[in-house]
């Protein structure tokens, strides 16, 4: 039997398919731009090296979309014209060489569109910072990959020295799959034949299963299968109205802004009311915002959020977009940060473990059937975008510069406002990429959210380090 996973490599994932088609609308261009600050300039040539192993260990790097005929979705094709050079760009910022320019450069990035003829990055650096720091720049279509690849693939490529030691037993371990190049392109027959093999195979254990479930007890098989029905339609359900009634308005523009939050304080803090870094970072995010709609002489009671929930396993294959978006709404109107954490983790929870989330990639596929337009208007309608991300521990460097603070800006994906937040070493490192029309008033709404972070951090008064730092 054709196994799926090898014979359609070279396809798009019907998630990363669905990021794809919704870019006929340019307010849900799926664009992710990561910033690595360094307290160095970069030796050019290092670079260079670091940047061709990186298409050597992942060769979706190598390659360009290619739209396919029927059903299928789009291929990924070898770039016969590929040059590293077009892809990799070097300027120095004109003087003083602020942290402003650093972000409008980002902000543009974001609001940019990839060329489509090309492999899908291009990783800039900016010299000339103040300090005589600079910046890498890296820009990615999420298609190739989510925030958890990014983090995997970054492992593989950077070293953990200055002076040049990488990862390969010294320190992450080699991924199993990191040198595994893809089969050779199966025919669009091969994709169809190979996927309803799949879907039969599965249908067939699961009627196997089932028949085994019904004639043991049948009264929970028809509650298992109501569950699982009833999950997908959660899933889903078309949202048809924003909760937040200021930030109602979309376009293509952005403008970005980043917080520093010391990481130990957060995970105390979590702690102390029986969450996750993740629990206390979205508590954080939904304290801000309460506050950011009093600036706006309204209440809320509850936003929606869309939650990116990891569907990556240790076997798959560097890159790729392995997600699942879940989205529902969270509370906005409780003060007491131990009680929103705990509010938080436990629906943030009950939606982890929802059935339809190991049906994703089904999902998405049916979801792709409809016209881009009626997914880009369910979208449209959520309020913001909230992403935790694990990073490295321990210092990173690239090629001689030591990473001092790593920042990711995902895209809004219609919603008002992304923010992200990026553990590296003793930080978290958070990035806010908001639609200009929705959040008009960047600073307020970073402002509030700082103070959101501050309220968290009270849960623990023992702990020194509580500097929350603002960056617009």
């Amino acid at each position: 039997m054709t196994d799926v996973s090898n014979a359609n490599q070279r396809y798009m994932s019907q998630t990363d398919f669905m990021s794809w088609r919704m870019e006929e609308d340019p307010i849900l261009r799926s664009t992710i731009v990561a910033v690595a600050l360094l307290d160095r300039s970069p030796d050019q040539s290092r670079f260079v090296d670091m940047m061709h192993r990186a298409v050597d260990l992942v060769p979706l790097f190598r390659r360009k979309v290619e739209d396919s005929k029927g059903l299928a979705p789009p291929r990924w094709v070898d770039d016969q014209d590929f040059d590293l050079s077009w892809h990799l760009r070097r300027y120095t910022l004109t003087e003083p060489g602020t942290w402003d320019m650093v972000l409008d450069f980002v902000r543009t990035a974001e609001m940019a569109a990839f060329d489509k003829d090309r492999p899908l990055w291009e990783f800039t650096i900016l010299d000339g910072l103040h300090e005589g720091r600079s910046v890498l720049v890296m820009k990615v279509h999420h298609s190739l990959t989510d925030g958890v690849g990014g983090m995997q693939i970054a492992r593989e490529i950077v070293d953990l020295t200055r002076e040049g030691v990488r990862n390969a037993g010294d320190g992450f371990p080699e991924s199993p799959l990191a040198h595994r190049d893809s089969l050779p392109s199966p025919s669009c027959l091969s994709w169809y034949r190979s996927t309803m093999e799949d879907v039969a195979r599965r249908a067939a254990n699961a009627l196997g299963r089932n028949s085994v479930r019904v004639m043991r007890d049948p009264g929970s098989a028809c509650r298992e299968a109501s569950a699982v029905a009833g999950s997908t339609v959660r899933l889903a359900r078309p949202v048809v109205s924003t909760l937040s009634p200021v930030m109602t308005e979309r376009s293509t523009r952005r403008h970005c802004a980043v917080l520093d939050v010391p990481v130990g304080a957060v995970a105390q803090a979590a702690a102390a009311a029986a969450g996750s870094i993740n629990d206390a970072f979205l508590a954080a995010v939904l304290l801000g915002m309460a506050r950011y709609h009093r600036h706006h002489s309204t209440e809320i009671s509850e936003l929606r959020v869309t939650l990116p929930i990891s569907l990556r396993a240790e076997t798959d294959p560097l890159g790729g977009n392995r997600i699942s978006l879940a989205r529902f709404a969270l509370p906005a109107d409780i003060a007491d940060p131990g009680e929103l954490v705990r509010r938080v983790h436990s629906t943030t929870e009950t939606w982890r473990n929802e059935p339809a989330i190991a049906l994703s990639p089904i999902i998405a596929g049916a979801l792709n059937l409809l016209p881009a337009s009626i997914l880009g208007s369910m979208l449209k309608h959520v309020d913001f975008v909230g992403s935790n991300v694990i990073g490295s521990p321990v210092p990173l460097f690239v090629a001689g510069a030591e990473i001092l603070r790593y920042y990711a800006f995902s895209p809004t994906l219609g919603s008002a406002f992304n923010i992200t937040l990026l553990s590296y070493a003793e930080r978290c490192c958070v990035g806010i990429n908001a639609d200009v029309e929705a959040v008009p008033d960047l600073a307020a709404m970073t402002g509030s959210i700082a103070e959101g972070f501050r309220a968290i951090l009270g849960l623990c008064p023992n702990v020194t380090d509580t500097n929350v730092v603002v960056t617009l």
